[in-house]
């Protein structure tokens, strides 16, 4: 089922829960609906939002998880369920016991994966990767080169012009980069306790502050999926501020069509199907039949389709 993206920002918003459905209530409008079941990922950006215990509960038990936004409009927070799968304590357990050669693999795949997919996106955009393919073939276990962060220095000023530097505090499109990743970190680390598996203990992210450290990792292949929506609105005259046009562009991501393992899948399933694979890695399930990038089932290529309309939502 292709779960939806919802953001309420826009007035004083009161969520409620009726007959399983979350009842939308703005002020001066028409009360909407939406089966709780449909939902992945609920944004809250409005101050003056109001719940009921019982919807979150609700949210919780449906497997939704529900992102808090601060003063900058950027997710500060998450409400994720507690109990995602009925293998959650043995596999909680084979994850905080994975040994560094699986989790060096892991982090390869990932690295491979996510220049890959950078080569893709600058391909798309100026005809040329920039040596990133190349880079993306010589990637070892554990990244020990960190050709990562090589793969970087050359992708941004491609993609953005030379005077453009990443950085969270930076100017934009920067903070509409920085809302695109929240929300799929907010996926990933969704789909990854769907499958048993704590979103805090990572393979190469370890910082002890961190809750979402294996949600951080997950990400990395995704990642430029966000880059090639914020290049392609820029391209078409938006700002690259954080507003209402570019975060409904960024959620419509959820409903493109991407590609793994040779099959298309909605970007949000896309996210669920690497996270089991994840799970079976971390668990020995695979490791042994699966070398390198073959250890992940992870996306390859840009998305198939303009996102379908009933993907996403704004309120």
């Amino acid at each position: 089922m292709l779960k939806r993206v919802i953001e309420i920002s826009s007035a004083p918003t009161k969520l409620r829960m009726q007959h399983k459905q979350l009842v939308i209530e703005l002020e001066g409008r028409d009360p909407t609906t939406v089966p709780i079941e449909d939902l992945g990922v609920l944004i809250v950006d409005h101050p003056e939002t109001r719940y009921s215990h019982s919807l979150l509960a609700a949210l919780a038990e449906a497997g939704t998880t529900v992102a808090l936004c601060g003063k900058d409009h950027m997710p500060i927070g998450l409400l994720l369920p507690l109990d995602g799968h009925v293998l959650q304590a043995s596999r909680f357990q084979s994850q905080a016991n994975a040994g560094a050669p699986v989790k060096k693999r892991i982090w390869q795949a990932l690295v491979v994966a996510k220049i890959s997919q950078q080569a893709a996106v600058l391909t798309a955009f100026t005809g040329k990767d920039e040596g990133l393919s190349g880079l993306a073939g010589r990637v070892r276990s554990g990244d020990p080169d960190n050709l990562e962060a090589q793969a970087a220095q050359r992708y941004w000023p491609a993609l953005m012009g030379r005077d453009f530097r990443r950085d969270r505090f930076g100017a934009p499109p920067n903070g509409l980069l920085n809302y695109g990743y929240a929300v799929l970190r907010a996926a990933c680390a969704r789909a990854l306790v769907g499958t048993g598996l704590h979103p805090s203990l990572g393979v190469f992210h370890e910082r002890r502050d961190n809750p979402f450290c294996l949600a951080d990792d997950l990400i990395e292949p995704f990642r430029p999926y966000v880059d090639w929506k914020v290049r392609a609105i820029r391209d078409e005259g938006h700002t690259g501020e954080v507003d209402r046009d570019g975060k409904r562009a960024l959620l419509s991501l959820f409903a493109e069509r991407i590609v793994i393992g040779g099959k298309a899948f909605p970007l949000m399933l896309g996210i669920e199907k690497a996270a089991q694979s994840l799970a079976a890695a971390m668990t020995g399930e695979n490791v042994a039949e699966l070398p390198g990038s073959a250890l992940l089932a992870l996306p390859r290529g840009l998305p198939l389709t303009e996102a379908l309309s009933h993907g996403s939502a704004e309120t």
